[in-house]
């Protein structure tokens, strides 16, 4: 789940199929010293869920997608080996509500768990 850094990009194929590439900034959950850090994950939809990213998110919507980590490699101009890794979107979802210019800052879609404590699982009452 994150913010979409610019609006997605929506190409055809030769063959007419649907396909969106975009990158989401995702905050990291932990941060040194109260800096938050981000993230930046490309990702592809195809068919209906490009057509649906693109009709619907643009710069800066919170987007939470659903998929597949992908790899890919392939053999640059210069003679090089080139890596890519993306995640290969299958669902997509809001996840925040619309906006309003007089509407408060919206909070996180998760729940803080500051006061999370573990309960204590020694001995017998572990199941292995």
């Amino acid at each position: 789940m994150g913010r979409l850094v610019r609006d997605p990009e929506m190409k055809k194929t030769q063959s007419g199929l649907s396909v969106a590439q975009f990158t989401l900034a995702v905050n990291r959950r932990f941060a040194k010293e109260g800096q938050q850090q981000a993230d930046f994950i490309s990702c592809i939809a195809w068919r209906q869920t490009a057509e649906f990213i693109c009709k619907y998110f643009k710069k800066g919507a919170m987007l939470a997608a659903v998929g597949e980590i992908q790899t890919r490699s392939w053999d640059g101009d210069d003679g090089q080996r080139h890596y890519a890794t993306e995640v290969l979107v299958n669902e997509a979802y809001f996840t925040g509500g619309k906006k309003t210019e007089n509407a408060a800052p919206a909070q996180d879609a998760l729940p803080a768990f500051d006061d999370f404590e573990p309960e204590d699982m020694s001995g017998d009452d572990l199941p292995f």
